[in-house]
């Protein structure tokens, strides 16, 4: 075992549906256009998952791709962590992806927090490997946000997509987690969520049970908005201050891909260039927990992103929570 080792993010991959929905095909649905939805959000089209694909299978095909990457194989793997708010299975996906990898020696499990799941899963990793209890870490970031989305609310169907994006953490000499800050504020919990929808079952007089399902995705855009431009900034300069660095240090800003708007004015209150900005929502709207590292892997496969260059990185959504970690990417 390695003590108080440092981490390295060494490969990355992801993957989508086929199915692909834009805005004009969804303007049959609800009474929007092209122009409303991409003048509001930025988001053009968006990939969408069938009855027949599974998560499971979706965040296996981007975790092959960040293994293979890596230049390591699923039976060096550790640890697999699932950072979805949509699993297969109520009870998890990981250990479903485990076996479809054939990761035999890893342990898996499933990490819930929403749009912030990919950069809470990241810190989270890093401390198993950061104390040598593990080497290899997959930390997969996937959502099929459709499966809960009402299609005739033009509020929130507008924006979802689904996909997966995977990347592999490794103990390393040198840290490239140079610092990252978390936060949640549950007294705004009502402000986005997919809540249980309870309906009261008698099973013998006077011993009822709560039965049910969840009710469609539901948002307070506004609230959310600005939640986000106000808390993000705040938590990435505090990330940054803990990794000892400005915003001149930094070479990429990779947000959680939820509206255009965010992106530009968190951008703008930090005084980060639009170059620096890595944005693929145009192209498949947000995918939650999956939009980070889908962003972050495109990037890397375009030849964008290289080895010893720093990337801020925010996620922020239902809880609500929010957290930024800074990272150099590569060995």
């Amino acid at each position: 075992m390695l003590q108080n080792s440092g981490v390295a993010i060494t490969g990355s991959g992801s993957a989508t549906p086929t199915n692909c929905l834009d805005n004009q095909a969804l303007s049959q649905l609800v009474e929007t256009s092209d122009e409303w939805i991409a003048s509001r959000t930025g988001i053009r089209s968006r990939r969408l998952a069938t009855a027949q694909e599974s998560l499971s299978a979706i965040a296996t095909l981007a975790a092959k791709d960040a293994i293979a990457a890596s230049g390591i194989t699923p039976l060096d793997i550790d640890l697999i962590i699932l950072a979805t708010s949509t699993s297969d299975d109520l009870y998890g996906s990981a250990c479903k992806v485990q076996a479809q990898l054939g990761a035999t020696k890893a342990v898996a499990f499933d990490l819930t927090a929403a749009c912030s799941g990919f950069v809470f899963g990241l810190v989270t990793a890093a401390q198993y490997i950061k104390t040598g209890v593990y080497q290899n870490v997959l930390l997969i970031g996937a959502d099929f946000s459709s499966r809960w989305v009402d299609w005739t609310d033009r509020r929130t169907c507008v924006l979802f997509g689904d996909g997966a994006g995977a990347v592999v953490m490794q103990a390393s000499e040198s840290d490239r987690l140079l610092g990252f800050e978390l936060r949640s504020d549950g007294t705004q919990n009502n402000c986005l969520n997919i809540a249980y929808q309870p309906q009261s079952q008698e099973l013998i007089p006077g011993v009822e049970v709560a039965k049910g399902t969840y009710q469609p995705i539901t948002m307070n855009g506004k609230e959310v908005y600005r939640f986000a431009v106000q808390k993000v900034p705040e938590v990435i300069d505090k990330a940054l201050f803990r990794a000892n660095l400005s915003v001149d240090n930094i070479d990429w800003l990779i947000l959680h891909q939820a509206n255009q708007r965010i992106l530009d004015a968190v951008a703008e209150r930090l005084k980060i260039p639009s170059h620096k900005v890595i944005s693929n929502l145009a192209n498949y709207g947000n995918t939650s927990a999956a939009s980070i590292p889908l962003a972050l892997d495109e990037a890397v496969r375009a030849d964008k992103i290289k080895p010893g260059e720093i990337i801020a990185t925010s996620g922020f959504g239902a809880g609500l929570t929010w957290g930024a970690a800074i990272f150099q990417w590569g060995r």
